[in-house]
């Protein structure tokens, strides 16, 4: 089956199209009324045939490569020149079926592109001052006010100043539940305004938004090729080569022509080349659709033989989202002065303790002041001032690293929380350890159940990577059913761990699951990377090999399933072409066969293999 010509598909489709009903209406005559005009008919179309095929064959020739064209080519010159004009008329029509086949299964398998390409909106509302405008959206740039009512997509990723609304995702995550949003929230291009009426500042336009992002990466991951892929290419080169050689030696041995041409009809290995990405293709885009952006079918490949995992607790087996429980404070501070600390570092931080403490100075009706010459120390804390005096707030370590003097009951207190199961940060002002903030993360709903799932599709050991101390990450194992642990674990250290433990198990598959942000150096250590909630982070989509674009950790087991129906399907393939394949030279080795029978029996075969393909995009899911 060819696989197309580097010239306009559309000149080639209509081509085609062409030689499809002039070689059927030609067959037709020929054999019902055995004109000679009707045979010089075929052998006009079994010449034109020749043209695109040999155009192909030639320009592989010339990247010397060995393609199906070339057997295609040989068959076509071997009727011609045997005058086999029916045999040439109806290998005509195989080839040039084949190619729009070939044309609309590629077409089908990326239609998520076109799927998702559909939710771009061409006309936009901005506010501009007291006035309203419609504008064209590529004439939005950031900082726009974009105006989004109940039932519009959103032309743009941005950050909303004004009103609420309920917000469709499932364009975007695959989740099909609406999202309240509030200002601050933030909303991203094709997802839907339900209910309400939004003023959303623009951050993110045109080529830039997650949607553009998305498509680039799915159209990108269909043309990437993983090993199986390339063992297929490999495989059909030297199938090739074996096959023109088998051909020369049956024409030395004394075989007929018309037996030559029926076994090069037979053996094509056309199909083959074209059913292997085909069923990475179908199965990216069904992951696509379920709000997972897998990058190639290297990653799936990988995927289906996934046996360890290591995982970063906070935001992947937890909600990541801390809730403050307790507020501690030591000396003459009084803990509403604590909090006010608190929440000034916190304002300018990305963290999510900082966003649970601003959360709880909401709830408290707490005032927010602006920090002076604030830094953040990734894994560590912050640094921070304001008028006269300089705050640390952070790890307990953090604390110390600074030569802050820390009195033996917040010491105790911090231990006792710990026990507990909470997260602790503690307040310095101007060197004196003031204050401690408790917090509590719960776990994602059936995070057990989901590693029992994985572990029954081949998963052998999880492996849980906290900076908790010792008692509370063994609770939070004991919760998750997990074995493997490991506290008191620091960014640096737990880069160190992750890559001694990859080479310790090589070469066997370990993934790692995080929220590539924190995690990016983690993530690039391992065999194949999961980033958790992805929607909207850069940093997400780029680090990681697979972006869950909601942070569900249900699709773990999800992606695993597909990628091994995908490797199973892709093993099928091969053996159903040689099945057919040796069922189909005993049709010709015993004479059921000749040219024209070889070419029809190729033709309908090839189907077997490319609808097996296209089942690696089907599921109940």
């Amino acid at each position: 089956m060819s696989k197309g010509t580097p010239l306009s598909s559309k000149l080639w489709n209509s081509f085609d199209v062409l030689l499809i009903v002039a070689s059927a209406v030609g067959l037709v005559l020929s054999f019902f009324f055995h004109e000679s005009a009707a045979d010089n008919g075929l052998a006009v179309l079994s010449f034109l045939g020749l043209i695109p095929v040999a155009y192909n064959a030639v320009v592989s020739l010339v990247k010397k490569q060995l393609s199906v064209d070339l057997l295609a080519a040989i068959a076509l010159i071997f009727s011609l020149l045997a005058q086999e004009w029916f045999s040439g008329a109806f290998i005509t029509l195989m080839l040039a079926f084949a190619r729009l086949f070939d044309r609309v299964t590629d077409t089908r398998a990326k239609a998520v592109i076109a799927s998702l390409m559909k939710y771009h909106v061409e006309k936009v509302r901005l506010q501009v001052g007291e006035t309203v405008k419609e504008v064209n959206i590529k004439d939005v740039k950031p900082g726009d006010k974009v105006i989004v009512e109940s039932g519009d997509r959103m032309p743009v990723d941005g950050k909303i100043i004004s009103g609420t609304a309920d917000v469709d995702e499932s364009s975007l995550t695959g989740e099909s539940e609406l999202v309240p949003k509030k200002p601050g929230d933030m909303v991203h291009t094709a997802t839907v305004n339900e209910a309400g009426s939004l003023i959303v500042k623009a951050e993110r336009v045109g080529a830039d938004t997650t949607l553009s992002r998305i498509v680039n990466l799915i159209d990108e991951a269909s043309r990437s090729k993983n090993k199986a892929e390339r063992f297929a290419d490999r495989f059909t080169q030297w199938y090739i080569a074996l096959t023109l050689v088998a051909a020369i030696a049956m024409h030395f041995i004394g075989l007929t022509p018309r037996v030559i041409l029926s076994v090069l009809l037979v053996v094509c290995a056309d199909d083959i080349a074209v059913a292997v990405p085909l069923a990475f293709t179908a199965a990216i885009s069904r992951a696509a659709k379920r709000g997972v952006i897998i990058k190639g079918s290297a990653a799936m490949e990988q995927m289906s033989k996934l046996k360890y995992i290591l995982t970063d607790k906070t935001g992947t087996l937890t909600r990541g989202k801390p809730k403050i429980v307790d507020v501690k404070s030591y000396g003459s501070i009084a803990p509403e002065k604590v909090m006010e600390f608190c929440g000034m570092g916190a304002s300018e931080s990305r963290h999510m303790v900082s966003r649970a403490i601003l959360e709880y100075m909401e709830e408290k009706h707490l005032k927010i002041h602006a920090p002076h010459d604030l830094e953040e120390i990734p894994g560590k804390g912050i640094k921070f001032s304001h008028e006269n005096d300089h705050m640390l707030f952070g790890r307990l370590t953090f604390m110390k690293e600074h030569d802050v003097h820390v009195p033996e009951h917040l010491e105790r207190d911090v231990k006792l929380e710990k026990d507990a199961g909470h997260g602790v940060s503690v307040l310095a002002v101007n060197k004196e350890a003031v204050g401690l903030v408790a917090y509590e993360d719960e776990l994602r709903p059936r995070a057990a159940e989901i590693i029992k799932e994985t572990k029954v599709l081949g998963v052998r050991e999880w492996h849980m990577l906290t900076g908790d101390n010792e008692k509370a990450a063994a609770a939070t194992a004991a919760n998750l059913g997990l074995v493997d642990y490991h506290a008191n674990m620091t960014p640096e250290s737990k880069v160190a761990f992750v890559s001694k433990f990859e080479r310790a198990r090589d070469p066997e598959v370990v993934g790692y699951i995080g929220d590539g942000v924190n995690d990016a150096a983690s993530l690039a250590l391992v065999d194949v990377s999961i980033a958790m909630g992805g929607i909207g982070s850069d940093a997400a989509i780029e680090a990681a090999d697979i972006t869950i674009m909601k942070d569900h950790l249900g699709r773990i087991p999800e992606v695993m399933r597909i990628s091994q129906k995908t490797v199973r399907v892709m093993w099928w393939n091969f053996a159903i072409w040689g099945i057919t394949n040796i069922i189909g030279l005993g049709l010709v080795a015993f004479g059921f066969l000749g040219p024209a029978g070889a070419a029809t029996y190729n033709f309908l075969t090839d189907f077997l293999p490319i609808g097996n393909a296209l089942r690696a995009g089907r599921g109940k899911n």
